[in-house]
């Protein structure tokens, strides 16, 4: 499972890397302005949806049932089901698509109603949004093959596709000169990127024999468990999507700059979530559902715990930048161009407010799959449900005194309730909870995290002292300088703190003993 993991967070990564380089090409382009904001509009309409539809709540559904099918019936049960599934999407978002494409003015209109009193600016965005929607389609389809992949054991173009986004995007904005204006740059990139995505993918799955056909739709027990998982799992999803359609309800009604604020803070906070979060649950889930299928219930809370564990691990180093070293982070990555250090330091605070839920996002996943490896999407919904509507009214009581940095400090707020939902909600079903030795690798976890913030913070401090104002790429050696320190005491402190018999144990090799 480590070697799994370990590929798709690799590959991650490098998907974040670039989808860094392309947040800067977006900044220095499109600067945080009017038109941004349009795109970003634009951009996130697709995305709430997708969401929604695919990734979140269509994995929780097709991966177990796809890996149930597989273990007791084979591949050909299971590529049978997948093919059912494949034109019942089809059709429902050809339907989705002509809604959206023909009432696009109330689509922008219901997620962004500040935009109305400027009619350009809502314009663009109604103009912008036609040509990213077609996206949600295939990307759709290309998170269905990606999902039997994954249930296949093949994780590594699956987690590789989304790195043709950032190189699609990157190439149109490059390119802006030849578009009506850089928003079009990018609404193009984001089209382009879901044909390549879908190209890959389903090259792979032809590959290995698991590609897909159109197969008619039928209830048999495969998709009936699959339908029964999956309301409750968009539900679940939806509610999380609300709280993403309110902080872009709410910052259109800000002073300019703040949705921009918020995207480029999300897209640092994003980089662990995707990183190691998704990772982790991505390879969790249908190993999960492939020990439970065998009996095998003290293999997944084994799987779960060292899930957990490795999650956390992971996650430390940037918690603590954004908890300690936000301004820095902001300025060494963005501030050039069309983004000034007026817009890094509004990021920055709106980043340090996301760092407080982080470690919550990161390990979250861990946490939701052995509901959803036992078929079960009901009670992980209800936990998002609860968490998103404490959420919701957070944001409005904090936008007021906080701006955009209110809505983030509300989001990382409802990640903590979600997470403490699911530990309790486990509880009472009499699932366990990871195993013995967890707590006391968390309580040590926690340890290192307050000794890595110390010294970020320090370094920081320290930095700015020794290298004088008009430093060339002052910004840049000093974050630099930072990271280097600090992940030499990282390092130093998990070895330490933790010992080598816990990194064994979360990369595979040995069983971790157990610790106080």
């Amino acid at each position: 499972m480590f070697r799994n993991i370990l590929s798709v967070g690799g590959l991650t990564l490098v998907s974040r890397l670039a989808g860094f380089i392309r947040d800067v090409v977006m900044a220095a382009v499109l600067g945080a302005g009017p038109v941004a904001d349009a795109f970003l509009v634009a951009f996130r309409l697709p995305n709430h949806f997708r969401a929604i539809f695919a990734e979140g709540a269509f994995n929780a559904a097709f991966v177990p049932t796809y890996a149930r099918l597989r273990e007791q019936g084979g591949v050909a049960d299971a590529r049978a089901f997948a093919d059912e599934i494949l034109t019942a999407m089809m059709l429902v978002h050809a339907v989705l698509l002509a809604l959206a494409l023909g009432f696009t003015p109330q689509f922008v209109g219901l997620l962004a109603p500040g935009l109305a009193d400027d009619p350009e600016r809502f314009g663009l965005a109604v103009t912008l949004t036609r040509i990213t929607f077609p996206y949600l389609a295939l990307i759709s389809v290309a998170t269905l093959v990606s999902g039997a992949l994954n249930a296949s054991d093949r994780f590594a173009m699956a987690a590789a596709a989304p790195i043709l986004m950032n190189v699609c995007m990157v190439g149109t904005l490059l390119g802006a000169a030849l578009f009506p204006t850089a928003g079009h740059a990018a609404a193009w990139g984001v089209l382009i990127s879901g044909v390549a995505q879908l190209f890959a993918v389903g090259l792979d799955a032809e590959r290995h024999g698991i590609g897909l056909r159109f197969g008619r739709p039928k209830l048999d027990p495969g998709t009936r468990q699959f339908l029964k998982a999956l309301g409750p799992a968009v539900i679940g999803s939806a509610g999380v999507q609300i709280a993403l359609f309110a902080d872009t309800i709410i910052a259109t009604f800000l002073p300019a700059g703040a949705l921009s604020a918020l995207y480029y803070a999300d897209r640092i906070n994003q980089l662990p979530i995707g990183v190691v979060g998704i990772a982790v649950g991505t390879v969790l889930l249908p190993e999960m559902a492939r020990r439970l299928a065998a009996k095998d219930d003290a293999g997944a809370a084994e799987a779960q715990a060292r899930s957990i564990e490795l999650a956390a691990l992971l996650a430390i180093p940037f918690v603590a930048a954004a908890l300690t070293v936000p301004d820095l982070t902001m300025r060494a990555l963005f501030a050039r161009g069309a983004f000034t250090n007026a817009d890094a330091a509004a990021a920055a605070a709106t980043l340090q407010a996301y760092g407080v839920g982080l470690l919550a996002f990161v390990v979250v996943r861990a946490f939701i799959a052995p509901f959803h490896a036992r078929g079960d999407t009901r009670t992980p919904m209800i936990a998002s449900l609860s968490a998103v509507a404490l959420n919701v009214a957070l944001k409005f009581a904090l936008m007021g005194s906080l701006a955009q940095v209110g809505l983030a400090l509300a989001t990382a707020v409802g990640g903590w309730i979600n997470v403490g939902l699911l530990i309790v909600f486990a509880v009472r079903r009499g699932f366990p909870v990871g195993d013995a030795p967890l707590g006391g690798h968390l309580r040590r976890l926690g340890m290192v995290l307050v000794l890595v913030a110390a010294v970020l913070y320090a370094t920081s401090s320290g930095l700015q002292l020794l290298l004088p104002q008009g430093f060339p790429a002052r910004e840049e050696v000093m974050l630099a300088g930072v990271v280097a320190v600090g992940g030499a005491v990282y390092a130093a402190a998990v070895v330490l703190l933790l010992g080598r018999s816990f990194l064994a144990g979360v990369m595979g090799r040995a069983k971790p003993v157990q610790t106080g």
